[in-house]
């Protein structure tokens, strides 16, 4: 279901748990617990993470998550639809900035914990074809991150 490096940063099993916990909730909300997707989590620093972002994105600066997904959205439904998981594949991979989760946990003012799940999730649902740039496109994803939090328990 997902493999996680950390590149700069110490191991950490209060991550993991977090990882285990939200991409649980994930894959059984997108119906995906039978198929053998694999999401690849990197935790690391600002600075890695801006070079990442202004490699593959040309954006020069730090952020707190990237998302990568392997596959276009209307590509992935139908191999969602098909069942169409006999390998392993990779869905995508999602790289957090450790910093900027704690930075943006308190000026949010809610828990790390709940900032760390959000990026998650908001990962998740870009490898899974979502975006939230155009309102309509929000009016999707938005309760599709919601609902996983709320149903966790996970909230502001």
């Amino acid at each position: 279901m997902y493999e996680i490096t950390y590149l700069n940063l110490e191991e950490n099993q209060t991550y993991e748990k977090t990882v285990e916990k939200v991409l649980h909730k994930c894959f059984e909300e997108e119906d995906l617990l039978d198929s053998k997707l694999i999401i690849t989590i990197t935790f690391t620093t600002p600075e890695d993470i801006s070079k990442i972002n202004k490699k593959y994105r040309k954006i020069d600066k730090a952020t707190d998550v990237l998302s990568f997904p392997m596959f276009e959205k209307d590509e992935l439904d139908e191999k969602i639809k098909n069942k169409d998981f006999l390998h392993e594949d990779v869905l995508g991979d999602i790289i957090i900035s450790i910093e900027k989760v704690k930075e943006q946990a308190e000026e949010y003012g809610h828990s790390f914990e709940r900032e760390l799940s959000y990026m998650l999730v908001h990962g998740f649902y870009h490898l899974m074809g979502y975006d939230h740039i155009e309102e309509e496109d929000k009016k999707v994803m938005r309760p599709k991150e919601e609902k996983i939090l709320s149903e966790l328990k996970i909230v502001r």
